[in-house]
C-alpha cells in the first residue's frame, strides 16, 4: 500500500542488521584465533573469511580492511577488560588495598585466562600503523586516568603527574613478557595456575611502586 514502509527481509528469524552483526562477530572471533596463533602479518582476509565461514564480499560490508578488523578487535578486548575491572571494583571490600588487588586480579584474568587475548593485544599491534598505535595509546591513557581517579579517591600520598602512566606501562609490559613464555596448549588447571602467577607478578610490581610513593611522600 502507498505510504507503507518497506518490510525488512527476514532470513532464519534475523533481519539484515542482525545478520551483519553475526558476520562481524564471527570475523572478530576468527581474527582473535588467527592473529594470535599465526600472527597479523601472516593472516590474510581470505583466511579470516574461510575461518569465519563468511564470503569475502561480506567482509568488506563490515570492515574496509584487515587493519580495521584488528582495531575493532582491540577495542572489543579493551571494553571487555574495563567492564570486568568495574565489576571487580564493585565487589571489592572498598579499601585502597582491596580495590587495588581486585583490579590487578581482574587485569590478570582478562589477559591471562585466554592466551590469545594477550598475544593479540600486546604481541601483534606494534608498528602496524599510526591508527593502530593511536588506539593502543588511547587505551593506555584511559587505564592511567582510571588509576589516577582511584588514587584520588583514597588520597594516596606521593601521587604525581605521569606516575599512573608509568605504572600502566610497566603492568602491560609484564603481561606481554609473560604471554610470550606461554603455550597455547594449556589445560584448564594450568591456565588457572598461570593466572595466579601473573596476578602475583602484577601485584609485586604495584606494591613496590606504591611503597616507593609512600617513602617519597614521607
Amino acid at each position: 500500500m502507498a505510504g507503507e514502509a518497506p518490510r525488512r527481509r527476514v532470513i532464519k528469524g534475523l533481519d539484515a542488521d542482525q545478520r551483519r552483526e553475526l558476520r562481524r562477530q564471527a570475523l572478530l572471533d576468527s581474527a582473535l584465533e588467527l592473529f594470535a596463533r599465526q600472527g597479523y602479518a601472516a593472516t590474510t582476509i581470505e583466511q579470516l573469511c574461510q575461518h569465519a565461514y563468511v564470503a569475502t564480499k561480506s567482509f568488506y560490508e563490515v570492515f574496509d580492511s584487515r587493519e580495521a578488523c584488528y582495531r575493532q578487535l582491540l577495542i572489543q578486548i579493551t571494553d571487555s577488560a574495563f567492564a570486568a575491572a568495574f565489576a571487580a571494583r564493585e565487589e571489592s571490600d572498598g579499601t585502597e588495598d582491596g580495590v587495588a588487588r581486585s583490579l590487578l586480579e581482574s587485569l590478570a584474568r582478562s589477559f591471562g585466562t585466554d592466551l590469545r587475548v594477550s598475544r593479540v593485544t600486546f604481541g601483534e599491534g606494534a608498528a602496524i600503523s599510526l591508527a593502530v598505535e593511536t588506539v593502543r595509546r588511547e587505551n593506555r591513557r584511559a587505564i592511567a586516568a582510571y588509576v589516577e581517579e582511584t588514587w584520588a579517591g583514597f588520597d594516596v600520598p606521593g601521587t604525581r603527574a605521569g606516575l599512573a602512566t608509568g605504572l600502566v606501562g610497566g603492568l602491560l609490559d609484564l603481561i606481554a613478557d609473560w604471554s610470550h613464555g606461554q603455550s597455547f596448549d594449556r589445560t584448564p588447571d594450568e591456565e588457572s595456575a598461570q593466572v595466579v602467577v601473573l596476578t602475583a607478578l602484577l601485584t609485586g610490581f604495584y606494591d613496590t611502586l606504591r611503597a616507593g610513593m609512600g617513602s617519597a611522600s614521607a
